[in-house]
């Protein structure tokens, strides 16, 4: 992946770059970062972490499983093998999904 534009909205990829090398299959964004999913289900996320770019906080449940990553203007959401929905990005948005958890487990 390679990547250009404005660095604060995923213009520049150096901190993840390492990990875009080989087996990407699919990348989205929304207005402000992106999301790639690697072959092995696992998503790599860069861009403005308030919307986004940053996936820290759900990094435990993106590394394997995942098969499709979508989004709206602000936020992500990641759809797993086991059938569970996995939220980041802005709250406002949609990124936190914690509320609703139990309906968006398999």
């Amino acid at each position: 992946v390679v990547t250009w534009g404005d660095a604060r909205y995923g213009g520049n990829s150096t901190s993840v770059v390492d990990r875009l090398v080989v087996g990407v299959t699919s990348v989205t964004c929304n207005s402000f970062a992106f999301a790639a999913l690697k072959d092995a289900g696992e998503v790599v996320t860069w861009g403005d972490a308030r919307y986004g770019g940053n996936s820290t906080s759900v990094v435990d449940r993106l590394v394997v499983g995942v098969t499709s990553v979508t989004c709206n203007k602000k936020a992500f959401a990641a759809l797993n093998d086991a059938g569970e929905v996995v939220t980041w990005g802005h709250v406002r948005y949609g990124g936190d999904s914690s509320a609703m958890a139990d309906r968006l487990a398999a």
